[in-house]
């Protein structure tokens, strides 16, 4: 079924009835998308949240100067948007884009507000959903300021070996703050060892 992973998700961090979680899943609709193809682009508005089940996306900014900034990827059981654009009701400062072939569910800012309404139990699955992201983000920056790019290269290829897979260097190097050059003489390091 082309929720089960969805009702997976949501029963870790809630229990829930079946009812409950048919209920939940009625509310999003399959969406597939190509290789390279932009789930948002900046400047639109993220009208959006989408739960990944197949594929990979890399979430980034441009700066003026046209240098990508990666701030995540979104691999299969993870949950993508911009939140500050779909809350805020302002144009995105985020690029979303597949770096593979995917397919997610989606649930926009209407049906979300029906689904609250409709089933009380998914307002609380959200807030302890956001309660973690902002738990993983703090432990991004924390990571950021104490460990050194090399520190932070290890803990992104050893926690997330199959998006790792998913990255060229170029990718990689913009997730982890650095250039693309540093990250080559960090591979090149590790390989000698």
């Amino acid at each position: 079924m082309i929720y089960d992973l969805l009702i997976e998700n949501i029963t870790k961090n809630r229990e829930v009835s079946k009812v409950e979680a048919e209920k939940f899943c009625n509310f999003f609709s399959a969406k597939t998308i190509s290789k390279k193809e932009f789930l948002l682009k900046q400047g639109e508005f993220c009208k959006f949240e989408a739960f990944v089940t197949e594929g990979c996306f890399r979430v980034f900014s441009l700066d003026k100067k046209g240098n990508e900034n990666t701030l995540y990827f979104a691999a299969k059981d993870w949950w993508l948007m911009d939140i500050d654009s779909f809350m805020n009701h302002k144009p995105s400062d985020l690029n979303i884009q597949a770096l593979e072939d995917s397919k997610m569910l989606i649930i926009s800012q209407e049906e979300k507000a029906n689904l609250y309404n409709e089933l009380p139990m998914a307002e609380k699955f959200f807030r302890i959903m956001f309660q973690k992201s902002i738990v993983a983000w703090q432990r991004r920056v924390v990571r950021n300021n104490s460990l050194t790019a090399k520190e932070r290269y290890n803990y992104f290829t050893t926690h997330y070996p199959e998006i790792v897979l998913k990255l060229t260097d170029r990718q990689m190097a913009s997730y982890l703050g650095i250039t693309h050059e540093f990250l080559s003489k960090i591979k090149k390091q590790d390989k000698m060892q």
